[in-house]
């Protein structure tokens, strides 16, 4: 098979606006013939996927799947544009397949993901173009996020829209139902983080430049700012993340006080979250 180059391969993606794994699989089954390359994904349907590139994809369905020992899980969004594919029983059956080979092979990322076997047709990236040209709607994997920890309990809205998975830093059966609750509350309550320390700090900086704008539009003295934006940071961080947050099956409890009433070194060590 040709090996093709990084300039041409960014050359038929610019021309195409085509995945870069779908450029460089056309171009190495065209002999490096970038015109021969064009033809190849019009034939597989990816040359109308690019011409579809301005359409938002803003539909879909959101699948998380576990392992057999509750160590693994994937969460991904398969996308299309309107409700009426999303809720078709095919394009839900397709997000479920996509979702088992990930959970099988459990890549990293989304362009590894793209990049797996789907079936003797081809990969998972040719097998989302094809149903673009297919339903004549734009269909993408949005998202595709991988977990692992000491035990993974995930949930599945009803109206596939929206996914969780949640690791616990102990195993156990008697800690299932307190990770379901998790979930939930995570689906519910869309915490930025597990707890302040995992906070990004673009989040930080943009809080406390809010939180002093606010306060200097309120009349506040300058060298009162600094302290008045600190004070909503900490409120921010309440609110925003997860062991922080009041539990929703009980507001007397936060979720880290919830988790540690059930075994003192209970906690949350990471999550998933995606919804449409």
């Amino acid at each position: 098979m040709t090996k093709v180059s990084a300039a041409d391969i960014a050359k038929l993606r610019e021309l195409t606006g085509a995945g870069m794994m779908d450029c460089k699989k056309a171009l190495e089954e065209s002999n490096g013939d970038t015109e021969a390359a064009q033809d190849w994904l019009r034939k597989k349907g990816i040359a109308k996927a690019a011409k579809r590139e301005d359409r938002e994809a803003k539909e879909g369905v959101v699948v998380a799947k576990i392992n057999a020992d509750s160590t693994k899980a994937i969460v991904l969004a398969l996308n299309c544009e309107t409700d009426f594919v999303a809720r078709n029983d095919n394009f839900i059956a397709l997000t479920n397949k996509i979702a088992d080979v990930a959970l099988a092979n459990f890549p990293q990322t989304l362009e590894a993901l793209l990049a797996l076997p789907f079936d003797a047709s081809g990969t998972i990236g040719d097998k989302v173009a094809e149903q673009t040209g297919i339903i004549g709607e734009k269909v993408e994997i949005s998202r595709y996020e991988p977990i692992t920890g000491a035990q993974i309990l995930t949930y599945n809205h009803s109206n596939n829209k929206r996914s969780v998975a949640v690791a616990l830093s102990k195993a156990g059966s008697n800690f299932e139902q307190a990770g379901r609750d998790v979930a939930m509350q995570i689906a519910a309550m869309n915490p930025v983080s597990v707890s302040r320390d995992d906070v990004d700090p673009k989040i930080i900086e943009k809080e406390i430049e809010i939180g002093k704008e606010l306060a200097r539009n309120e009349g506040k003295a300058e060298e009162m700012l600094e302290k008045i934006a600190q004070g909503r940071l900490n409120k921010f961080f309440q609110e925003s993340t997860l062991l922080s947050q009041k539990f929703v099956k009980n507001n007397d409890q936060t979720v880290d006080q919830y988790l540690r009433s059930l075994d003192k070194d209970l906690t949350v060590t990471a999550f998933k979250h995606i919804s449409l």
